[in-house]
């Protein structure tokens, strides 16, 4: 952990996707945690989950499902593994993943590239260890019937997946965010639902922060009737903030810390249109212990982050729950819950 910041140079130098898949195959290397993290003031309930702390591993990080529950060695609450198609596809061209250093920053489009849900199924099915997973699943690029994609999503990983996360809000497979739309959304979560069952995984809905007013009362109020089980606040933005890097103008959605304020804004409007009846996730900007206190603050019961981990390394995790914890104390609550919603 203390290492990482000698070897992040030798890192930054190699072309960004070729650095992942370095970091996949040195995470898959680690030794998987064979007990859950010990009971703490950090741990909370969501959708009838029991979470032992509120931070997550954003989807991204671990499309294919290989190296999940290494990744609980970090010291995350949850992981979430995705994007996920019903068919294996390639995604864009490369070049698709670009590291804005100076801005701290990432902008991706890689399109949903990925091995395929039943390549996934299979290492998930196989899994021995505690740790609460979701699966991220979204339709293929050439798919004739996105819906029908989605539906076959949660019909395939339902079984082994403890929460269910529908994407409609990536920028970088086309037409997909129209399924954000009022009567294209309330198709969508009508059908997932019924294929969900009674007894099936919560499903949570993940939606991009580049929404207007009154696209935030429309799917506060989609989610909400469809009984979602919580609302992950946001994917990354086609907005662009002044920026700084080179790669500034590439194209595809931009993460890390120029979206902090745009997603702690969208959450802030989420928890209002929702009035507290579902629970929020807020992504987005988030690298310290204080960034994912302000989340909470603001409405999230649980937060996730990816990008901050290309800048800070395997140790920000314990570091952030670290400081996690003493903002609850300054503040003098014995719990996660209790301070949730509560910035005026």
């Amino acid at each position: 952990m203390a290492l990482f910041p000698l070897i992040r140079p030798l890192i930054f130098a190699l072309d960004a996707e070729r650095a992942h898949r370095l970091t996949i195959k040195a995470l898959g290397m680690r030794s998987a945690p064979r007990t859950p993290p010990e009971p703490s003031l950090l741990g909370t309930s969501v959708a009838g989950l029991d979470f032992p702390n509120p931070v997550g591993l954003a989807p991204g990080f671990d499309k294919d499902a290989e190296v999940f529950a290494q990744a609980f060695g970090l010291g995350f609450g949850f992981v979430e593994v995705g994007t996920l198609t019903p068919l294996p596809q390639a995604g864009n061209p490369r070049p698709r993943l670009f590291r804005l250093a100076e801005d701290r920053a990432v902008i991706n489009r890689m399109g949903f590239n990925n091995q395929g849900q039943a390549a996934a199924k299979a290492r998930l099915a196989a899994r021995t260890g505690a740790g609460i997973v979701g699966v991220n699943i979204g339709a293929n690029k050439d798919s004739a019937d996105r819906i029908a994609d989605y539906v076959e999503g949660v019909r395939a990983m339902a079984p082994v997946a403890d929460y269910l996360t529908v994407n409609i809000s990536s920028p970088n497979t086309p037409g997909l965010r129209d399924l954000q739309d009022k009567a294209a959304l309330d198709a969508l979560l009508g059908a997932v639902s019924e294929a969900r069952g009674a007894d099936g995984p919560p499903i949570f809905l993940k939606v991009a922060p580049d929404l207007g007013p009154s696209d935030i009362d429309d799917i506060a109020e989609a989610a909400v009737r469809h009984r979602l089980g919580a609302l992950i606040v946001a994917n990354t933005t086609v907005s662009r903030p002044p920026l700084r890097s080179r790669h500034r103008d590439e194209q595809g959605g931009l993460s890390g810390e120029p979206l902090r304020a745009l997603a702690l804004q969208r959450l802030r409007d989420f928890r209002k249109a929702t009035g507290g009846q579902i629970p929020l996730i807020g992504v987005g900007g988030i690298g310290s212990g204080p960034d994912a206190y302000d989340r909470i603050r603001a409405g999230a019961s649980l937060v996730q982050l990816y990008s901050a981990l290309v800048f800070e390394g395997p140790g920000l995790i314990r570091r952030m729950l670290r400081e996690l914890e003493q903002c609850l104390e300054a503040d003098g609550f014995s719990n996660i819950a209790e301070a949730v919603g509560t910035a005026r």
